[in-house]
């Protein structure tokens, strides 16, 4: 069974924009409700998919930092190109550190981040690539022996794509002083340790006169679609109301 990658999204909802960014190995299925929810209350979304995800794993190690901030980029264009003049973005995870890369580079009105790491091994990454890839290959059908089989031959690709995604995150965490838009830093209770620890330092190191931090008790990693999924939301929608349009 050959599966459809996901398509990116677009919700207008009123003259005030959000960039939605997805997670790695993930897509933008998982910032749907947050996006709908936006949508209700009167602010236009854009979710790109970030190039490679969506596919097999085999297909996403041929891309890379450089090709999803390219995605950024382009879905923040799109936004400027519908007449959007002031642009929020929240992202999770992956999607969070080009959040805050977009916070460092463009100017936006404003960023969330949901589960962002700021120290990740590339052999970590590479554990999230063949956990994705069996996961994908279940998905399409195949036996036990034939994902055994492809398995071991992904083992052997290069994974050149993972270091550079280590180095984007050791960059951003660098230059998080640099940020001074308002920023809201949220993570799960139940999610790895690691997170909170990203979560803290992302809040103490950015230089905005206007940020805040905050854990979900009953959140692990996907927090847009987890048990606290309403209160994110409602947080991030209070968020998004203080800024400056």
């Amino acid at each position: 069974m050959r599966l459809l990658p996901p398509k990116p999204f677009y919700y207008e909802g009123g003259e005030r924009a959000v960039l939605l960014l997805h997670s790695f190995t993930s897509n933008p299925n998982d910032m749907k409700k947050l996006g709908r929810y936006l949508q209700q209350n009167q602010y236009s979304c854009y979710a790109p998919t970030l190039s490679g995800h969506g596919l097999p794993a085999e297909e996403l190690l041929n891309y890379g930092p450089t090709d999803w901030w390219q995605d950024v980029l382009d879905g923040y264009q799109l936004l400027k190109d519908k007449g959007f003049e002031h642009i929020a973005v929240v992202g999770l995870s992956l999607g969070g550190v080009l959040a805050l890369k977009t916070a460092q580079e463009l100017q936006i009105n404003g960023v969330v981040t949901l589960s962002v790491p700021m120290d990740k091994e590339a052999a970590l990454l590479k554990e999230r690539i063949l956990y994705y890839a069996k996961r994908y290959k279940q998905l399409e059908g195949k036996d036990d022996k034939q994902i055994a089989s492809e398995m071991a031959e992904l083992d052997h690709l290069p994974f050149e794509s993972l270091t550079d995604f280590e180095q984007l995150i050791n960059r951003t965490r660098d230059h998080l002083t640099s940020i001074v838009s308002p920023v809201c830093v949220m993570y799960g209770e139940l999610d790895d340790p690691s997170y909170m620890t990203s979560a803290e330092k992302i809040f103490q190191s950015v230089t905005s006169d206007q940020k805040t931090i905050n854990g979900f008790a009953n959140s692990k990693h996907l927090m847009t679609l987890g048990k606290d999924m309403n209160a994110v939301n409602q947080d991030i929608l209070a968020f998004l109301n203080e800024l400056s349009w």
